[in-house]
């Protein structure tokens, strides 16, 4: 019960950013003609928050089915990347409990449970706590947006579409203390501009991950950082 009650604790931030946007998403899902069981459904099964949105806007400008489905996957990639970073931790649970994480895994949640895995050590219960309050918020987001759709109409004035974005910046800024992870986040940020206005499209963020860890892994460190535990570790890890 504790592992629970930590794991809510840790996915709160996550969820706080998960509402205004999945309420975003429904909304959309709504006026690009889903119903407010169709936009929920979609919350709980694909989860994907990007997807979604990108899915809700292809459907609205009458994109057909393949179409949807090869994009998502596109924008989806990273998720490789995110798995061989957590593979280290995880490697010996059992294959069930392996896909139910997986499935729940996100880019928020991502950076919550692999802060949490280097600091702390790895508790199932905890990751699996984090990772379904935090779907729970965003399905509830995805529903609550859906039914209010009709009464509140255009929420842009909200800027709700800054919510992720924001939400992304507070969870990376705890894991860039070490050099190599800054000049990692430097050349990520700097090779996702290139990429995207040379016209990757939704590749720039895949071609910019791979060239950035590429990188910043043959960066020589000018020292060992002490003033967090587990640096020693980690450097020598990368």
């Amino acid at each position: 019960m504790k592992d629970f009650f930590t794991g809510v604790r840790l996915g709160l931030p996550v969820v706080l950013g998960y509402l205004p946007v999945g309420f975003a998403f429904g909304v959309l899902a709504v006026q690009a003609g889903m119903t407010p069981l169709a936009a929920g459904m979609m919350s709980y099964f694909v989860y994907a928050g990007s997807a979604q949105l990108i899915a809700v806007q292809m459907l609205a400008a009458g994109a057909g089915v393949t179409g949807i489905v090869l994009t998502t996957f596109v924008v989806n990639l990273r998720h490789l990347l995110m798995s061989a970073a957590m593979t280290p931790y995880v490697r010996t649970w059992s294959k069930a409990r392996l896909a139910w994480f997986s499935f729940e895994l996100t880019d928020e949640s991502f950076a919550v449970n692999l802060g949490r895995f280097a600091s702390h050590g790895v508790s199932k219960g905890e990751a699996l706590s984090l990772n379904g309050f935090a779907h729970a918020g965003w399905v509830a987001g995805g529903v609550a947006g859906a039914l209010c759709d009709s009464a509140l109409g255009d929420l842009s004035f909200l800027g709700l579409d800054f919510a992720l974005p924001g939400m992304f910046i507070s969870l990376l800024l705890p894991h860039v203390y070490l050099p190599r992870r800054l000049f990692a986040l430097c050349l990520g940020a700097a090779f996702s501009l290139i990429f995207a206005l040379l016209g990757a499209g939704q590749w720039n963020v895949m071609l910019a991950t791979i060239c950035a860890a590429t990188l910043a892994a043959f960066m020589p460190l000018p020292g060992t950082d002490k003033r967090r535990p587990g640096t020693q570790r980690e450097a020598a890890c990368g």
